[in-house]
């Protein structure tokens, strides 16, 4: 059945509100805290009401966590984009996802515990992050093959393994045992894109 388009945006509208709302219980006081009643009583609804927008609070956990994996897309996209060697791109790259994924934990905790979730649970939104991360690796391997700055024979393998090598500086829970033991992660990242470099073909 479709809506007429007041009523559709009416709805666009509610949407957004709860999301608004549960996006900012969960930068407050964590998303483990949260509960569909305190979102539903903020918006000034009932429960049910919200279950109709949204099938589930695990419905709600996806578009919030997506909200943070975008900044990430974003920040990639800039990065594929910009006038510059593929080497000096997967660097920028990984680099800056590194010092996202820090900046969450230090600046947004609770965000943080909420990809770590999505991880270790293996969320769809975050499984196709990942594998969004990966085609990204792969299209900069493939321009640095083409380039005859890369050397590796399979671009897509060679992505896999990038994450692979990258996966202490990516994924959040390594990402804050470092953090919490004090550890020089910016220089341990810098060694690693080196090698990772050299893996890929690319000369000193």
């Amino acid at each position: 059945m479709n809506h007429p388009i007041g009523m559709r945006t009416d709805l666009d509208e509610v949407r957004a509100r709860i999301l608004e709302v549960a996006e900012e219980h969960f930068r407050r006081i964590g998303y483990h805290k949260t509960s569909m009643a305190d979102i539903a009583s903020d918006v000034g609804m009932s429960r049910a009401n919200v279950y109709r927008f949204f099938p589930s609070r695990a419905a709600i956990n996806g578009f919030i966590c997506k909200r943070i994996l975008n900044e990430v897309a974003d920040i990639a996209s800039a990065i594929v984009r910009a006038n510059a060697t593929a080497s000096e791109k997967l660097s920028r790259l990984l680099i800056a996802v590194h010092h996202h994924g820090t900046a969450t934990l230090i600046e947004e905790k609770h965000m943080h515990d909420m990809i770590v979730a999505g991880m270790e649970e293996n969320w769809a939104i975050v499984k196709a992050h990942i594998e969004w991360i990966v085609t990204i690796f792969e299209a900069i391997i493939r321009e640095g093959v083409d380039a005859g700055e890369f050397t590796v024979g399979d671009p897509a393998e060679a992505a896999r393994a990038v994450k692979t090598a990258f996966m202490p500086f990516f994924h959040p829970l390594l990402i804050e045992h470092c953090v919490q033991h004090g550890e020089d992660n910016e220089a341990s990242l810098r060694e690693q894109i080196r090698f990772i470099l050299k893996a890929l073909g690319k000369s000193d």
